[in-house]
């Protein structure tokens, strides 16, 4: 009987992510791309990462996702070995709204050599939220997540354990004072129930404003590029 509830409860996760990403209506949102540099001189596939940026970035200028996180390191000059993707949310919409994702991964790796093994999604503060949401919505696409400052709807709590067999680096200032640390710990708390794959380096003393992370703290790429869908390197 126990079995049996434990596979009912699974099908009923899975059901209810697999329904919320289909429900949302598809949109094609714009997004800045970058290629590694010796991209046009190689034959091999590229890891993917894709950007979320915050709230303040929102709207319909791409120019104003340059203002810190990756997009803001490329225009700086910062040399990647993997693609960087960095869509930008529509004015009065949050990155749960749309399911813009299949429309956007389905475009570059139509496009561009990508290597499906090792797709990758982080973003800061709404973006934050909207990597731990838009994984619940597609777990199969992604060999890691880096979620700083994040957290996740009331309402998706009930799909968390969509998230158990993603590896996760999650990271929260302990002094935020615009997105409480406990967002993050209560999705971390779930995932230790579900035996998930999560690692949490709390902040202390640090604010809301962490972006600084994706210029100083290089391991998050080391660390990223280590995971892969097929647990090859």
């Amino acid at each position: 009987m126990k079995k049996r509830i434990y596979l009912f409860l699974f099908f009923a996760f899975y059901f209810c992510g697999y329904v919320c990403s289909q429900t949302k209506p598809k949109a094609d949102y714009n997004y800045l791309i970058y290629l590694p540099k010796d991209y046009s001189e190689q034959a091999k596939s590229y890891p993917l990462v894709i950007y979320l940026h915050g709230g303040s970035h929102k709207g319909n200028d791409l120019n104003k996702l340059k203002e810190y996180g990756l997009p803001y390191l490329v225009d700086q000059g910062h040399d990647f070995d993997f693609i960087i993707v960095s869509p930008q949310c529509p004015d009065s919409k949050y990155w749960s709204s749309d399911n813009w994702f299949e429309p956007l991964y389905e475009k570059i790796v139509a496009d561009y050599r990508v290597n499906i093994d090792k797709v990758y999604l982080t973003g800061i503060s709404m973006g934050g939220y909207g990597t731990f949401i838009v994984a619940m919505d597609h777990p199969d696409k992604f060999a890691a997540i880096v979620p700083l400052c994040g957290g996740c709807n009331d309402s998706d709590t009930t799909r968390i354990c969509n998230l158990k067999n993603i590896p996760i680096w999650a990271f929260h200032g302990t002094a935020d004072d615009m997105v409480p640390i406990s967002e993050t710990e209560r999705i971390v708390k779930a995932l230790d129930t579900y035996n998930g794959k999560v690692k949490f380096t709390k902040l202390e003393g640090k604010g809301h404003g962490i972006q600084y992370l994706y210029e100083k703290c290089p391991q998050i790429y080391e660390w990223m590029l280590e995971q892969s869908r097929s647990g090859k390197p």
